[in-house]
């Protein structure tokens, strides 16, 4: 089990912080389709001791998701980026199926443990979806776009040495804005692996979303067991309708026994944290990604995988 992190900006003084507490992975966001600059961010990380793993977000996949015009040209894109991953010995892709957007929130200034910024999602704060969503694809089309997607991408991420993580729609509910959502259920993610037996097909596990689905983590890391290949390590307080973000510490996960389900299913892939709280002195930055909340966390998992003999 490997400790991965995302670095907002990816500067020498973060890629040096996260050397000194003990990171070992870094999680890059797409980095278009020149292999030169996929290898030049690469080199730069290296440079520290630390290495690339994982790309993940903004990845050009909308139409691939809606089935719109372009679909193909996004399919071809995908692919050329497998290979330049598979070319710079980067092994997993986490996507999602988010038709319509990404993760979303209601709020990014819920207080938390001592005034800590932490955000939130109340569904009851949406606005109404309007009836420009009345022609999207519903949620059966979606599955077969995914299938297509899969059908096209899994034959050159084996020949390259890479492996998609699917991961959830957050928050995991069945409609979002008009938008349907398909990755909102354990079932849905079985479904997925029934897709294809390719190796290649995988998934990530982002415990504050499963957590919203209101699941038992533990058992539910156990259960999906030798197909989780990338995990997100957060957590919440509440339910898919309605919740906040945590300290890890702090919110309605057994932290301990889902760290010890990692290590008894075997798991030895990047894990990562996320979504933490913004803590004072931290008036800049995205919402959920600022350092020092992650660094927190990343003291916390350490503890955590050597107490259940997980470290690498």
């Amino acid at each position: 089990m490997r400790i991965g992190i995302v670095l907002t900006p990816i500067s020498d003084h973060h890629l040096r912080l996260a050397s000194q507490v003990g990171v070992s992975d870094v999680v890059i966001r797409y980095p278009g389709l020149e292999y030169s600059d996929l290898a030049d961010r690469k080199a730069r990380i290296e440079s520290f001791g630390l290495r690339v793993s994982v790309v993940e977000g903004y990845l050009p996949i909308e139409d691939i998701k809606l089935g719109g015009p372009r679909r193909d040209a996004e399919i071809d894109q995908m692919k050329t980026l497998v290979r330049n991953m598979g070319r710079a010995g980067i092994g997993l892709l986490c996507y999602n199926f988010i038709a319509g957007g990404d993760w979303a929130r209601t709020s990014v200034d819920e207080k938390g443990r001592g005034g800590a910024l932490v955000t939130g999602f109340d569904l009851s704060a949406l606005p109404q979806a309007s009836s420009s969503t009345a022609d999207l694809p519903s949620a059966g089309r979606l599955w077969e776009n995914l299938n297509t997607f899969l059908e096209n991408i899994l034959p050159v991420a084996e020949e390259s040495g890479v492996t998609l993580a699917m991961h959830p729609d957050d928050p995991p509910i069945p409609n979002f804005q008009g938008y349907p959502r398909i990755m909102n259920r354990v079932e849905s993610f079985e479904r997925l692996i029934g897709l294809s037996s390719s190796p290649a097909n995988g998934i990530c596990f982002c415990q504050g979303t499963f957590a919203e689905m209101g699941v038992d983590i533990p058992s539910t890391i156990r259960r999906l067991g030798p197909h989780i290949k990338y995990v997100h390590f957060r957590d919440i307080r509440g339910t898919s309708s309605r919740f906040v973000e945590t300290f890890h510490d702090e919110g309605q996960t057994d932290m301990v026994e889902a760290m010890r389900a990692y290590r008894d299913i075997g798991f030895d892939g990047a894990i990562r944290p996320d979504h933490v709280p913004q803590l004072s002195g931290e008036e800049e930055g995205e919402a959920g990604y600022t350092t020092l909340g992650r660094l927190f966390a990343v003291g916390y998992m350490r503890g955590l995988m050597q107490a259940v003999g997980a470290a690498e």
